[in-house]
């Protein structure tokens, strides 16, 4: 899966969010975005996911196809979906705020994040309980599945407030996943996360992309974070994108020392 931006631009006023700006991300890979405060990075992801609208530009979302005999990869513009159709093309966001359900256990947390459940149409509760309850069955298996696979099935049956905030952010995670997102925008991933934490939540990513193929983008202020699990990088500034490439060549580009103090 892959996801295209084409000349996205945004406008507040007279300030410009995004101008003009056109990238892509892949799925096995980890693309960073960079910048000082107000460059546009929030705002971009606020646009793919359908939070607001850009003035003008696309956002489409490519899946593998095949077509003929041919594998191709076919497009979808999603500009225009609202956010939760955007969630179900499988786009996921972990928002720098972790917002997670204190007051369910981190097991139904994530079941919330899980498709297709018939439990939530009344026709189903009372017509067809076997499905139902065969699907919630399935639902809950899923969803341990994912606490387990970042580390939290032990955690199962604690409410969420009583987890640290990186286990918050682990959850958040496995509800996405659950969800069957493919792309995966992660505002600030390692934020207010314990240093003992932060090795745990960036090997997770890295086994996303790597290992699970998944599209995994992240707005990120610590360098070394970069350094360490990106594949590529964008700088941004002012609302365009200023260099491109992988970490070693972007990190050494004279435009970001001139922003450093500022990240």
């Amino acid at each position: 899966m892959m996801l295209e931006i084409e000349n996205l631009s945004k406008r507040f006023g007279g300030l410009v969010a995004l101008d003009e700006v056109s990238l892509e991300f892949a799925s096995k890979t980890v693309t960073a975005i960079i910048g000082s405060n107000g460059a546009g990075k929030t705002t971009l992801f606020s646009v793919i996911a359908g939070f607001q609208k850009p003035d003008s530009g696309r956002v489409i979302l490519k899946s593998d196809d095949v077509i003929g005999n041919s594998p191709r990869l076919v497009g979808m513009d999603i500009t225009a979906m609202t956010p939760d159709r955007i969630a179900l093309q499988g786009i996921g966001v972990l928002f720098q705020d972790v917002r997670v359900f204190d007051k369910l256990t981190a097991l139904a947390n994530v079941a919330v994040g899980a498709k297709n459940q018939p439990g939530e149409n009344p026709f189903n509760c009372v017509f067809r309980p076997k499905l139902v309850a065969v699907r919630e069955k399935e639902v809950l298996e899923k969803s341990l599945y994912y606490l387990d696979y970042v580390g939290l099935a032990d955690k199962a049956h604690l409410w969420a407030e009583q987890l640290s905030y990186g286990q918050q952010k682990l959850l958040a995670i496995a509800r996405l996943l659950a969800g069957d997102s493919k792309v995966l925008l992660l505002d600030e991933p390692t934020s207010g996360v314990h240093p003992d934490m932060i090795d745990k939540l960036l090997l997770l990513i890295q086994q996303l992309a790597n290992d699970d193929g998944r599209a995994v983008i992240m707005i990120e202020h610590n360098l070394n974070v970069v350094k360490r699990i990106g594949d590529l990088v964008y700088l941004m500034a002012g609302g365009r994108i200023e260099a491109f490439g992988k970490p070693p060549e972007v990190l050494c580009d004279e435009k970001l020392v001139e922003t450093l103090p500022m990240l």
